[in-house]
């Protein structure tokens, strides 16, 4: 398990990605399987067959927790998330020591795992060890946000990023319904068990955040650090 320099209560955002940038997800049940380990593996109880719970249960379809299973005690707060093909991106407070080091070991051996399983692969799914950084302060919070929930999810828009400045409340609200970013979970389009809301919803109300973004989105509000990440490699 990898041992970080951040401390309980850091925000950290984390990025993993599938190894020679090859897909780590293929259809929406691969999709889907990754919120459900979003939700269940963020949890210091661990079962040993979680996904034969979940179907015995008949609570594959949804985020309810099996009943035998103890009250859920998490890991992190995820506070953003978005998952495109070949990657993925996370926003994560660390709620105790080392926890989210613990929370993407189960993460990426899961994800692993199963795809292995379905596809008959063999060998690693991912790029090495997940990137993570530190956010060091509000501002910066905020458009790391921004980052993680719209602008990844607007790489699956069709047209890309240039078609979604052509028309951003279109853009905006196709991004708030992908499902596999938390960016709807804010918007009220869902209403899901995964995300920690109330410190980002500390920052802005709904129409603030749809501003804030739409500026980030058009560039007006360049940032430095998050120019710096990228030039050191954290965020490609």
């Amino acid at each position: 398990m990898r041992k970080e320099d951040f401390t309980v209560g850091s925000y950290v955002h984390v990025v993993k990605r599938g190894t020679r940038g090859l897909p780590i997800v293929r259809d929406e049940k691969d999709c889907f399987r990754f919120l459900l380990m979003l939700v269940h593996f963020n949890d210091s109880f661990s079962s040993q067959n979680w996904h034969r719970d979940l179907y015995e249960a008949n609570t594959h379809h949804s985020f309810e927790r099996p009943s035998h299973w103890p009250t859920q005690e998490r890991l992190v707060n995820i506070i953003s998330f978005c998952l495109v093909e070949n990657h993925f991106h996370l926003v994560l407070e660390e709620l105790s020591e080392g926890s989210i080091a613990r929370f993407m070991q189960r993460l990426g051996t899961g994800m692993a795992k199963k795809f292995n399983e379905r596809y008959g692969e063999k060998g690693a799914l991912f790029q090495g060890a997940y990137r993570a950084k530190t956010i060091s302060d509000d501002n910066y919070f905020r458009y790391v946000s921004a980052y993680v929930q719209l602008k990844n999810a607007l790489d699956m828009y069709p047209g890309g990023q240039k078609h979604a400045q052509k028309d951003f409340s279109r853009a905006y609200d196709w991004a708030c319904s992908y499902p596999y970013s938390s960016l709807g979970d804010y918007a009220g389009y869902f209403d899901r068990p995964i995300v920690e809301k109330d410190f980002l919803e500390s920052l802005f109300t709904p129409k603030e955040y749809r501003d804030f973004c739409k500026d980030f989105i058009y560039g007006r509000h360049p940032m430095d650090e998050i120019t710096q990440a990228h030039q050191s490699g954290v965020f490609e």
